[in-house]
C-alpha cells in the first residue's frame, strides 16, 4: 500500500523537470545575447569607421582649398 508521501513525488518531479528546463533555455538564451551584442559591437564599429573616413575625405578636400569639395552624404551611392 503506497504512503501518503508518494503521492508528492510525481508533483515535485514535475515542477523540477520545469525549472530544469526553464534553467537550460535561460542558459541557452545567453549564447544568442551574446552573438546579438557581437553583431551590435561590429555594426558600431563599422559606422565608426564609414564616419572616420568621410572625416578624412573632408580633412583632405579642406587642405585642398574647395570650399564646395566635401564628399557626397551617402557615400556617392543612390539608395
Amino acid at each position: 500500500m503506497p504512503s501518503a508521501r508518494d503521492h508528492h513525488i510525481v508533483p515535485r518531479l514535475a515542477v523540477a523537470a520545469v525549472a530544469g528546463s526553464l534553467l537550460a533555455g535561460a542558459l541557452a538564451g545567453c549564447s544568442t545575447t551574446q552573438e546579438k551584442a557581437a553583431a551590435h559591437q561590429a555594426e558600431a564599429q563599422r559606422i565608426l569607421d564609414a564616419r572616420a573616413e568621410r572625416q578624412k575625405q573632408r580633412k583632405q578636400a579642406k587642405k585642398k582649398g574647395g570650399k564646395d569639395n566635401k564628399p557626397p552624404k551617402n557615400g556617392g551611392t543612390k539608395q
